[in-house]
């Protein structure tokens, strides 16, 4: 392998780790939010659901809460029965 070439790569690789080692920091930070939430009466599951909502487009978001609530009345589980 050219020097060049070599080089390149382990510019990428090193880059990559970099951006591996930021992303496990972030994720240590987003552990510490919920975590706070939680010791100040949040529920942590709830507030991973909204941001998993508010992440998804309205259409994707009315879809899915539509199925949830077909499957919910499917079950008997519906409190609009």
């Amino acid at each position: 392998m050219e020097d060049t070439t070599a080089q390149e790569l382990k510019s990428y690789i090193e880059r990559i780790e970099k951006l591996e080692q930021e992303k496990k920091d972030i994720q240590e930070h987003i552990r510490d939010i919920y975590a706070r939430a939680a010791s100040g009466g949040f529920d942590a599951k709830i507030i991973r659901q909204i941001v998993k909502l508010r992440k998804m487009d309205d259409e994707d978001r009315e879809e899915q809460e539509t199925l949830l609530d077909i499957y919910k009345r499917a079950l008997g589980m519906s409190c609009e029965e």
